[in-house]
Formats: structure tokens, sequence, C-alpha cells
């Protein structure tokens, strides 16, 4: 019988495969901080102070604030107010990148960040919840002689969130409020080389546009863009890492498609994580660098989204699939509960990501943060996906739980078995417990990097060497998930090795036949073949609903070819009918497995065997002519203990049918002609033992 490759996997190749895979692991970590650069870069800019000459022009004019077309300056609003230049004539002109600097396609994006500089006077304060009105204008170009070519423009409004730390007092004026930072632009391209940003802040009285926000002197901007030499790593992991899931993901759907049976939910949910996976890998970046691709952060997004959904998801089955709860499992809607939770934080997580990044494709100046019904509806989203995220936690972590202690208990029947046999099974479940502790060393391993990469500097010294912290987790993070994928992919595969008699059948347990007789009796189902279930989801016990409806619909016909043949004796005198001799077994050297098969309904022809749903054994063994009837009994009482052993192990409901067959055995024992002295040339049976060796 074939499980998955950890199950059949030796502790020396596990160990091969696992430092194998640290190795990996170290090696992604050590491309990010060492080879590749920190992963942004952020550029100040101080918006320079043109004046706006030309009144009630027709053509959008735009101002350079340095190069041979630069605009009139001004040095400070004192100047204006000298030359009595209004503020609507004020034209605040920010050129990205800095002078004798291009930006290029492989930045990939484009954020950009407001910061006012706001003077505190006692005739000029901000107003509580003021809101400042923007009109802005970007234009591009390609080189720095041609025409600007206008690339989008809008009216915007960004709320101030200013204080003021000292005294308002007249002795404080001129010192500047502190103001958090406002979201200003996103690209999602950077196909361009140079960027014109022209802002105006228009005010009219009457209709309170720009007043009560304090005295605006300097308007600064911070440009934040990925870094060229950390999207040529990003991009060469990407390339490296898409074929490898890929080549296992086939590799893992052809074992399980040349099975004679369906997958089973697990197998489909490991082959959707993989799809996941290699849909994040695919390295449709590289299009980006030659193509205006402005929906790339959105896109990216969307993918991540879905490779997290699934893995959330994955982690629930896992769990759900390995409970030995006696629960008809193996199919999606059972995981409703803690599926839908996953299902509809995404969803909230994806409405939002469109309300922002969806807008943006068309305005990029947009934020959802700016006004307040965006802002109520965005901390909703999130709110409630934060809500889902704290269910999904809790559905987990009772279900690890469960897991854990069912298997635990589970320990507690491996004494019944013998010694290989128990070594087995207790090797299936630390194979078990460690792939759940690897899971979560993953996710630990995300979460404190995370946090590194937040508190930390961006950077360590090492001698002469800089580690690149935050590149480091990105790289590392995500070689992490990538090798996680492989590894399950790998070790659920199913295996191709064949276990001999005694681990034919995970649902056989092996029994010693005592130091009396020196026999080995061991239990087998007669349903056994390669392409069955793992050993894991066989010793759940999620076999015995589908084996029960299999018997059910065989009805009568398995009941009359399985049913337990008449008594020896009638047997012994001729009695036995046409087609009435029990299943004959080849006799050898060694004693070979005996089978056993359930009948359904059945009855014996003595009526000594109650109808119910009972076990036949048929047990193939050498029987010395002048064995006695004590003996034999002994044999029969030891059938009935691997088999309550084996209820008790997988939760099959045998034991009930195990004493009745007890019973039926050694009550026709006191008859058996073969007992009494009939001599083995009258014995119809010969070497053929019905029920027993009796």
């Amino acid at each position: 019988m074939a499980g998955a490759i950890i199950e059949n996997m030796s502790t020396k190749k596990l160990v091969i495969v696992g430092v194998t895979l640290l190795l990996f692991q170290a090696l992604a970590f050590m491309v990010g901080g060492l080879i590749a650069p920190s992963p942004t870069t952020a550029v100040h800019y101080l918006a320079t102070k043109c004046v706006d000459t030309v009144k009630n022009q027709q053509d959008t004019k735009w101002f350079m604030p340095w190069g041979p077309n630069q605009c009139d300056k001004l040095q400070s609003f004192d100047d204006a107010m000298a030359k009595r230049i209004e503020a609507n004539d004020i034209v605040f002109a920010v050129h990205v990148p800095l002078p004798k600097k291009e930006m290029s396609p492989w930045f990939q994006f484009m954020l950009v960040i407001l910061q006012f500089d706001i003077a505190f006077k006692m005739y000029n304060q901000i107003e509580e919840g003021a809101m400042v009105n923007i009109e802005v204008g970007l234009a591009y170009r390609d080189d720095s002689v041609s025409e600007w070519t206008e690339m989008a423009r809008s009216f915007e409004q960004r709320r101030l969130n200013c204080s003021f730390t000292t005294a308002k007092t007249v002795e404080n004026e001129g010192r500047h409020y502190e103001c958090d930072l406002l979201p200003f632009m996103e690209l999602g391209s950077v196909a361009h080389k140079y960027y014109l940003l022209n802002i105006r802040l228009p005010v009219n009285e009457r209709k309170k546009i720009n007043v009560g926000i304090g005295e605006i002197k300097d308007i600064r901007l911070v440009s934040i863009h990925q870094n060229g030499g950390f999207t040529k790593v990003w991009f060469a992991m990407k390339t490296f890492l898409t074929p490898s899931i890929l080549i296992i993901m086939i590799w893992y759907w052809r074992r399980i498609s040349l099975m004679s049976r369906p997958p089973v939910l697990l197998e489909k949910v490991i082959l959707a994580l993989g799809i996941s996976m290699t849909f994040i890998n695919i390295p449709v970046e590289w299009f980006s660098i030659g193509f205006n691709w402005t929906w790339m952060l959105l896109f990216g997004d969307i993918r991540q989204g879905i490779f997290y959904s699934m893995l959330l998801s994955f982690w629930i089955i896992f769990c759900g699939e390995h409970l030995m709860d006696q629960t008809e499992r193996n199919r999606f809607s059972v995981y409703w509960k803690q599926v839908g939770p996953i299902v509809f934080g995404s969803f909230c997580l994806f409405i939002f990501d469109m309300c922002e990044r969806g807008v943006q494709l068309t305005n990029p100046f947009y934020s959802i943060w700016a006004s307040d019904v965006g802002t109520e509806l965005a901390m909703a989203f999130i709110i409630v996906a934060g809500i889902c995220a704290c269910l999904y936690f809790l559905f987990l972590c009772f279900m690890v739980y469960q897991v854990f202690r069912n298997i635990s208990g589970k320990r507690t029947s491996l004494p019944a078995m013998t010694k290989a046999r128990r070594l087995h099974y207790e090797g299936l479940i630390f194979r078990f417990k460690f792939l759940m502790l690897v899971t979560l060393a993953c996710a630990a391993m995300t979460v404190i990097f995370f946090i590194i990469s937040q508190v930390n500097e961006g950077h360590w010294h090492w001698g002469e060497h800089t580690v690149q912290v935050n590149s480091a987790f990105f790289t590392g993070i995500y070689g992490m998930w990538n090798l996680y994928v492989f590894a399950i992919m790998f070790l659920y595969a199913p295996s191709h090795k064949r276990y001999g008699d005694e681990q034919s059948s995970g649902q056989c347990i092996t029994g010693d036949g005592g130091a009396n007789s020196g026999e080995d009796l061991q239990l087998t189902t007669t349903i056994t073949h390669v392409d069955g279930p793992t050993e894991i989801y066989k010793m759940t016990g999620k076999e015995a609903q589908e084996r029960k409806r299999s018997a059910e619909r065989a009805g009568g016909a398995l009941a009359s070819s399985n049913a337990l043949k008449p008594t020896r004796r009638e047997a012994a005198v001729g009695a036995v009918p046409t087609g009435g001799s029990p299943r004959s077994v080849r006799r050898s050297a060694e004693v070979p497995p005996p089978v056993c098969g359930r009948t359904v309904s059945s009855a014996s022809l003595e009526g000594n065997l109650p109808a119910s749903s009972t076990r036949q054994c048929v047990l193939p063994s050498r029987m010395s002519a002048k064995a006695p009837s004590s003996n034999s009994i002994v044999h029969a009482r030891r059938i009935v203990q691997q088999l309550k052993a084996e209820a008790s192990f997988e939760r099959i409901k045998v034991s009930k049918a195990c004493a009745d067959l007890m019973n039926y055995c050694t009550e026709n024992a006191r008859n058996d002609p073969l007992l009494i002295g009939v001599p083995a040339s009258d014995n119809p049976f010969k070497d053929k033992k019905p029920c027993s060796i009796l």
C-alpha cells in the first residue's frame, strides 16, 4: 500500500530534505542582504515658488523650477506681499528627479508624500478640521528639450492634522506647526524620464476656500520609488522560482492523476496552493520595463491576496482533514464556517484596494483618506477584515489543538500493535507534528522579520560588509513561502513505494500469536490498493463512512458471497452445498497473512451468528493434526483481541461482530469432526481452514 512520500520516507532522507531546504532558505536571505540594495529610496524636494504673470491664458503653461526655461521665482511670501502678488498667482513647482538625474522603468512605482510648513500667527491660526484645497497638474517628457505633455490634472482636498507644542502667544509667532504627512500621489509605473508637478493653493474667502489653514511658508514633497538594483534581483528570483514551482506542481498532479481513485480534498487544496504560488511567481513585471502598465500595483495586490487567502484556507483544511473526530469530511462545504471569514475578509480588502488603487488608474492624486466618507469607509473595511482575521486565528488555534489532542489520544492504542507497526505509526504522528511546527515557524518568521524591518534603520554593518535587512526580509520571506509550498507538494505527493505483507495496508494491525504458538496474526482488509488514501488520512477514520456506503450499495450480493459457511461437521459429512466451500488460502512454510473481509446483514446458516455487520476472517496457518481444541479457541480469541484493537485505533465498530464470531467458532469447535478424529482424507476442507483453525 503506497501512502504519501512523507509517510514512507526514512528519517535520514527526511533530514536530508530538511537540510537542503534550509540551505536554500539561507541563500534567499543572503541574496537580499548581501547582493540586493535597499528596496526603496526616498528623495526630498522643496517646491519652488513661481509667479504666474500671464492672466487668463488658454494654453496650459508649465513652470520649471530650474533650467534654461525656469520660471520667475519668489524667495518668500514677504516678497510676494511687497510686489503685491496674490496667492492665486503663485505656483509651487517640483521637478522629479533632481537635476542631472533620470527616472527609470526599473523604479516600478513612485509614491509622493506631501508636507506643509505652516507658521503660527495669532491672527491666522489653523482652524479645527481645516481642509486644504489643492489644484495640481502632472506632466512628463523623455528628454530635456521637448515640450511637457500633460499626464493628469485634478482638484484635491487634504485634511490638516497639525499641533502646536508651545503656548500660542505673540512671543511664539513664527514657530512652525507639527503637521502629519499627507498622501499626495501614486504612480503604478515609471515609464518616463522626467516628471513635473505644478501645485496651486487657490484662495476664495467668499467660498471659504483655503481659509483658516494658517500661514503656509513652504511645500515639501518626498518621492519614494523602488531601487533599480533591487528590482533586478527581485525579477531574477521570480524567474528562477517560477519554473521550480511549476515543475513540482505538474509532477505532483501527475502522480495524483495516475491513481485509480479520484483525488481527495486535501490533494486538491494542495494543488490550488501550488497554482496560487505559481500565479504570484510569474514574472509579468518584465513587461513593465517596456510598457507603461499603470495597473501593476493593483495586479500585484490581487495576486498576493489570492495566495494568502489560499494559504490560510489550506491551513484550515489541512488541520480538519487530520482531525480524528469521526466526522464525514473530504468536502469543501464542511469548512464553510472556517473558510467563510477568510473569503469575506479578503473581499473587504479587495474592495478597499479597488476604491483607492482602482481609482488611481485614472487619477493618481486620489486618496480614499482625503474625505470623511472615504475615511469611514476605509476604516470599516479594515475593521471588518481585522475581525475576520481574529475569528480565523481562533478557529485555527482550536483546530490545531484538537489535532494534537486526538493524535495524543491515539497513542494509547499503539501498545496493542507489534513493535514494527507501532514504530511506523509513531513516525507518522511525529512527521505530522513536525510539519505543523514548520508551518508555525514560517508564520513566526514572517512576523518577526516584518517587525525587525519596521524598527531598525534598514541595514546593519558587519565589519566591511553591509547587510540590507529590509531587502533580506523581502527576498527571504518570499523564498520561504516558495520553499514551503514546494515541500508541501513534494512530501504529500503519492509515493511509489510498496510495503510488504506487514505493511500492506494502513487498516492492518499486526498482533503476536503468543510465545506458545510462535505465529504472527495480522488483520488486513480485503480492499488494499496501491492508489488508496494516505496512512494519516486512514488513521483519522475518515474512510469508515465511505466503506459503509460502498457496503450498503453492494447489498445482498456481497453478503451472499462473503457470508460464513456451514459448520465443519456438515462439511465433513458432505453437507456442503455446491459453491459453498470457504475461501481457499494458500499454504506455505511460513505463516501467510490472514484475510479479513466485511459482510453486511449476513446470518449464519445455523443461526448461531446474529444478523449484523460482521467481519469474516480466514486464518491461513499450518495446524498440527494433534492440535487440541483449546489451542484453537486461543487463536480465535487472539483474532478478536486484534480486531478490538483495530476498532479502538481506527474507530471501526466491529467489536460486537468479533464477539459473535468468537462465540460462533467456540460453539462449533465442540463438534468439529477434525478435532474428534475424522481422518484428513474424509475432510473436504483438507488444508482450507474457515473462520479459524478450529
